[in-house]
């Protein structure tokens, strides 16, 4: 007869419930490669952090091969005000000069990644931390961006320094590292045709990246629950041709049109989709592969 309490077996049988639950998606990811954008609250809250750590090292055992792809702006902020150095935005992205990409590499190559690594390895998986630049894994060049004065509707080019966009992403190295049982963590920098270091938004970084593995999930972490409507309900599915009406109509706007955006282009450039998901729900990576009822917006082609 088991010594377990009533409580204690009811709370064992809903565990064994939830796991046996879990099987069929279970077996739908099992070999496939999932690209998870990691940053904002599920970051930078401790707890979170740890919860996350945990999914990832849980996907890879049950053989799912995640890659990580983690941003680090407040982290960048924080250097910059203690070396006293000021920086500004320009459409959400920084403008960064020769000195300053030297600064936000060292943050994102150095204590960031390597905190996300150690993170996850101590969580009980073997994590890699690498950057764009490593393996020539993403080759950038300088970003061209233009901006149109509200006043005479004038177009002008912007120059954000060495702020980057992938032109190119080498799956080599990260199908070295998952088939070998690791898990890769990635800063989002890349290198320009003469070795120049780009600094490149994470969320756009890992767009190309799904987009290269033809990842069967890109999951974008963000602080907000997902696509919402005119009613500030939370819009479940969104095709591509959905998602242009809702950006044309204005339901889709401010900063979550670049993150719609980056979902769209990861999809055609063969992601099979893409789901924004609200980072600041525990397991919120394991809630949209592992139950049905996932805390976010999923993007597909059709």
């Amino acid at each position: 007869m088991s010594s377990l309490s009533e409580d204690a077996l009811d709370a064992a049988h809903a565990q064994a419930a939830t796991l046996a639950s879990a099987l069929p998606y279970l077996r739908r990811y099992a070999g496939d490669t999932i690209v998870i954008k990691y940053g904002g609250h599920a970051m930078g809250d401790p707890a979170l952090s740890e919860a996350f750590s945990r999914d990832i090292a849980l996907l890879k055992l049950v053989g799912v091969n995640p890659v990580v792809v983690h941003g680090g702006g407040p982290q960048i902020n924080t250097m910059l005000d203690r070396l006293a150095i000021k920086s500004s935005f320009v459409e959400g992205l920084r403008v960064t000069d020769a000195a300053m990409v030297e600064i936000i590499e060292m943050v994102l190559c150095g204590s960031v990644n390597k905190q996300v690594t150690e993170l996850i390895n101590r969580a009980g998986a073997m994590a890699v931390g690498i950057s764009g630049k490593d393996g020539g894994l993403i080759r950038a060049s300088k970003l061209r961006r233009t901006i149109r004065d509200p006043n005479s509707h004038i177009e002008r080019a912007l120059d954000l320094g060495f702020v980057g966009q992938p032109d190119h992403v080498d799956t080599r190295l990260l199908y070295a590292l998952s088939g070998s049982g690791l898990v890769p963590v990635i800063a989002p920098v890349g290198a320009g045709a003469n070795g120049e270091t780009f600094n490149i938004n994470a969320d756009t970084a890992a767009g190309a990246i799904a987009g290269a593995l033809g990842a069967t999930r890109l999951l974008m972490l963000t602080d907000v629950p997902g696509v919402l409507d005119a009613d500030k309900r939370l819009i479940e599915e969104l095709t591509d041709a959905d998602a242009r009406a809702g950006i044309a109509s204005g339901m889709i706007s401010g900063g979550m049109i670049p993150k719609v955006e980056t979902c769209l282009e990861a999809v055609r450039s063969g992601a099979k989709a893409a789901v924004i998901l609200d980072g600041r729900v525990p397991h919120a990576c394991l809630l949209e592969l592992f139950t049905a009822a996932g805390p976010g917006t999923l993007i597909r082609a059709t």
